[in-house]
């Protein structure tokens, strides 16, 4: 994002509580802002960066620290950890991210949410999407016996879930189980013998949204209905890797990225893309717009580089009131929202859609780690950048711990050999054990000559009511491969 005069940020009129997930630690998930544009005409971007207080390079580390998450896998697999992290601009945190290992199939599903217009939206497609990925990839003797068994406290649990910190409250838990329950039924009668990847996560993300709508309006007269209301109405964008095997499909709704860290046969590394970003900078995903749309609408459909003036990604979850009907925005939403959340030129909805791009890439040895992360990390560093720096944290981390021979039968000159890449490692022992956090680090301070610490103290002591103008948040989650398991691995 470009700072100073003129800085403009979308901001959402909607008012929603703190009310659908619960917490002891969960802050304040959301704020009342007025929906329009924000000008910083006033504000002087230089006085507001020096006359911020100095913090200290460990008060510098806590703050970078304190949403670090790892994990290693104890069980043979292609993916053996992972590393994630976020670092807040919005209060609360508008970004969130899942990472699970599915029971009743083969594969891990890791993802991250960029949420907008508020937590809502992002927070609960975190919670729920991979349970709809999780039962489109099942066969029908096991989706059989697990709706069989939905109703049952005890039933079949088809994820293991890791680092997750809430639970949805009481009165959403049950609308939400139906509506899955629904799916499954559905999902029954459908003759899926000849099964398609593609199709299974296509049809997941877009049921989810559905739902999404169909629960918001059917609820809107009631108690709840001021909850599904703030998660209709918020929107997120989604980016979701499924790994199985040598298997990664990955899912994108929205301008997260996910690179591939690959390291050729000289020993350098490469950035692989595998994301497409639905957004303005992507002429083919603006054309498909402006297809879908009467010629008059041209001028209006894009505006301002955003969706009808509005709203920055060309695909989301939620934001139904780019995707209802005019007549259920003029009759439900307008008359409790009020008149601004009628987007001007809204003539022929949907304008907005949740449907995925899929991409398939089949894992060799070479591909060492994926790094998915929302945009807030991409606005500050390249993805070369990013591989390179995940690549040096590999190589440096081993010297953080003491050093081990992986087997006791190595010869001298295997000893010797360890003991000089050991010695090259030392050359780029980072700081942070934990890569997401290596990687926040040096997208805040880096600079030519290395970790600049003015620059990030600076960047981590603005007040809140304007860091939103020099920074996003930022999620992100770095995967690792084991080349040895994909070196030897089935196709």
């Amino acid at each position: 994002m470009a700072t100073g005069s003129g800085i403009k940020i979308l901001l959402s009129s909607l008012r929603i509580e703190n009310c659908y997930l619960h917490s002891n630690k969960l802050p304040k998930l959301f704020r009342k802002t007025d929906y329009g544009v924000f000008h910083t005409s006033n504000i002087h971007t230089s006085t507001l960066l020096t006359a911020q207080p100095r913090l200290t390079p460990q008060e510098v580390t806590d703050i970078l620290r304190l949403n670090e998450y790892s994990h290693e896998f104890s069980t043979t697999g292609s993916v053996r950890s992972y590393d994630s992290n976020q670092l807040p601009s919005n209060d609360p945190i508008e970004d969130t991210r899942s990472e699970a290992r599915c029971l009743l199939t083969e594969g891990m599903l890791l993802g991250v949410f960029d949420g907008h217009g508020g937590a809502a939206c992002a927070q609960v497609i975190a919670k729920r999407l991979f349970n709809y990925i999780t039962v489109s990839l099942l066969p029908p003797d096991l989706l059989y016996k697990y709706l069989q068994s939905m109703d049952n406290s005890s039933g079949m649990q088809q994820l293991e879930s890791f680092n997750g910190k809430y639970e949805f409250v009481e009165e959403l838990k049950g609308i939400y189980h139906e509506s899955l329950k629904k799916f499954v039924v559905e999902l029954s009668k459908t003759d899926r013998s000849d099964f398609q990847m593609k199709e299974a996560l296509e049809r997941a993300f877009l049921r989810l949204d559905e739902d999404i709508s169909k629960e918001a309006l059917s609820t809107v007269e009631e108690k709840v209905g001021v909850k599904t209301m703030s998660v209709s109405m918020s929107g997120a964008v989604a980016c979701v890797a499924h790994v199985d095997g040598p298997h990664l499909h990955l899912a994108n709704v929205g301008d997260c990225q996910a690179v591939l860290g690959v390291l050729s046969d000289t020993d350098t590394w490469t950035a692989k893309k595998l994301s497409v970003e639905h957004n303005t900078d992507n002429p083919a995903e603006v054309q498909r717009i402006l297809n879908e749309h009467p010629a008059n609408e041209r001028d209006s459909v894009i505006r301002l580089e955003r969706l009808l003036g509005q709203l920055a990604p060309l695909r989301a979850f939620g934001d139904f009131r780019y995707k209802w009907s005019k007549q259920i925005m003029t009759e439900v939403v307008v008359p409790r929202y009020g008149e601004q959340m009628m987007a001007p030129h809204y003539h022929t909805p949907p304008y907005l859609t949740a449907q995925p791009e899929i991409v398939h890439h089949r894992l060799t040895p070479r591909d060492r780690f994926l790094v998915i992360a929302s945009d807030g990390l991409w606005d500050l560093v390249s993805p070369l950048q990013v591989v390179r720096l995940v690549g040096e944290h590999m190589s440096g981390k081993v010297t953080l711990s003491p050093l081990r021979l992986p087997r006791k039968d190595m010869t001298l000159d295997e000893i010797n050999s360890l003991l000089l890449q050991r010695r090259k490692g030392l050359a780029k022992k980072p700081v942070d054990r934990n890569a997401a956090t290596h990687l926040l680090r040096h997208a805040l301070g880096g600079t030519e000559y290395g970790i600049e610490h003015s620059k990030i103290s600076q960047l981590l002591s603005l007040p809140q009511e304007v860091v939103r103008l020099f920074r996003d948040d930022i999620t992100i989650t770095v995967i690792y491969f084991d080349p040895e398991y994909l070196r030897h691995c089935p196709l």
